[in-house]
């Protein structure tokens, strides 16, 4: 399935004028591009009942907000390698976060942040952009990519070493996947604090010259670190975990359950650690909130936020308990949707909210044409700046996502205007298909049915073509 070949693309951009892409002054346009670790759709901007996120929230009041973006692998390593080279991950060559080097594959590959820094750009990066192992890695300068910055720092943290109040409901999942969480009495030690601290005086420091600033947060990511403060914006008698049907696992195919099955059955947690983990994991976004908003807030200082082009977005989905599935790695709605808000001056659609698909891989050749840079050639993805000048407009008409456990499991989804359908090969394969309008939680997996009707049938085959030409 091919994207839309929307008809008025071409006077779109013939009409998006040079004085659009630059500021008032004539000067470049600047890229903010800031990733959250793990984050999903917790947000209050979202519609999330309990989420506190008012800095987010305020940027998508501002820019827009994508409704429905999608990663091309839920993992953090391939999922970053594939929207940081625009290119899907069986082209990237990045499939696992055991081997995150996308230059192994491709050793004349552009990043992104490496396009903007060949075009005259300062490309600095702080946090987590590339790979970088949560909490092990924090700090680490292993797989950020020198040739893509003029200025890489990798702020430290203490994670789950932080003073405070902690707990541990299963120690014996491995270091980085157990849900962990620690409640401390200030933000003293933590990466995101220092992030943002560094993001502050790189911005001071380079007012005046075109920039591409790359701030990536490792909050949500457990462990769930926050201060006192966060966690008390989340009462526990005000957190429900996830309803499920009790048969909700029955018609999801073995492969499915068979990846990370840790995963599943809520982590063997009881209702009341699952309360003590989605608190964690609210204040965790809380707190990443606040070092966002310190960092927004210099840029109004410095008078910069005009001239802008501000990216927000999680790097994939995250279950909270939706089908017993905690975290990520698996294909249905929750793990591989994330949140992506983009505030581009002067685009129309700035303060409005969009249902047009988008996904990961188009966020390079987007962030080009906004700040009026040459389309670099070769690009799997498309620009989404028709859906910021009228986030009515469309551009595609499906968003993929694929994922891979252990050379045995391989899966691949396809997610259209109405239905996701996924295919499974190893553990004995199997499909899944779910109609968004009819279930949005994709409780009902039509493809098991014995008696699907023929409509049911077409649908199938017609997403099960489009997974060979995405």
């Amino acid at each position: 399935m091919q994207p839309h070949k929307n008809p008025s693309r071409r006077t779109f951009l013939s009409a998006l004028s040079a004085a659009a892409l630059q500021a008032a002054n004539g000067a470049p346009r600047n890229v903010l591009f800031v990733a959250s670790d793990d984050l999903n759709n917790s947000l209050g901007c979202y519609g999330h009942p309990l989420a506190q996120s008012p800095h987010i929230d305020g940027l998508a009041a501002r820019g827009v907000r994508f409704d429905r973006a999608y990663c091309q692998f839920p993992f953090c390593g391939p999922s970053r390698a594939s929207l940081l080279t625009g290119l899907r991950p069986d082209r990237s060559g990045v499939t696992s976060n055991a081997q995150v080097d996308f230059r192994r594959k491709n050793p004349d590959a552009v990043t992104l942040p490496q396009y903007f820094k060949q075009n005259g750009y300062r490309s600095m990066r702080v946090g987590k952009i590339f790979h970088m192992g949560v909490p092990g890695g924090v700090g680490s300068m292993n797989h950020q990519d020198p040739p893509s910055w003029d200025v890489s720092i990798s702020p430290d943290g203490l994670e789950e070493e932080s003073a405070g109040e902690g707990g541990n409901p299963n120690p014996d999942i491995r270091h980085g996947l157990r849900m962990q969480w620690v409640r401390t009495a200030d933000d003293r030690g933590q990466a995101d604090t220092a992030a943002a601290d560094k993001a502050i005086e790189l911005l001071e420091e380079t007012a005046g010259e075109p920039f591409f600033l790359g701030l990536g947060f490792v909050r949500p990511h457990v462990p769930f670190v926050a201060p006192s403060e966060f966690f008390d914006l989340y009462p526990l008698d005000a957190i429900e975990p996830v309803a499920n049907p009790a048969n909700d696992l029955d018609d999801i195919p073995a492969p499915a359950k068979n990846l990370r099955p840790f995963l599943w059955n809520d982590m063997g947690m009881t209702p009341t650690q699952q309360r003590i983990a989605l608190r964690g994991y609210y204040a965790s976004v809380s707190y990443m909130d606040r070092q966002f908003g310190r960092v927004l807030h210099a840029l109004d200082r410095l008078k910069l936020t005009d001239n802008t082009v501000v990216v927000f977005f999680g790097d994939h989905g995250w279950h909270l308990g939706e089908h017993t599935h905690w975290q990520k790695m698996s294909l249905m709605e929750e793990s591989v949707r994330a949140p992506l808000i983009v505030a581009a001056p002067g685009m129309d659609g700035n303060g409005r909210a969009t249902q047009a698909l988008a996904e990961f891989v188009d966020l390079y050749p987007t962030l080009t044409e906004l700040c009026g840079l040459p389309p670099p050639p070769d690009l799997d993805g498309v620009s989404l700046a028709p859906v910021l000048q009228n986030p009515l407009e469309t551009v595609k008409n499906a968003a993929y996502s694929q994922v891979e456990y252990e050379n045995r499991i391989y899966g691949r989804s396809v997610r259209t205007d109405r239905y996701r359908y996924i295919q499974w090969q190893g553990d004995g394969g199997g499909e899944e298909l779910y109609d968004h309008d009819n279930d949005p939680r994709e409780f009902h997996n039509l493809a098991a049915s014995a008696r699907r009707s023929g409509a049911v049938n077409e649908v199938i085959e017609r997403l099960r073509a489009a997974l060979s030409r995405p």
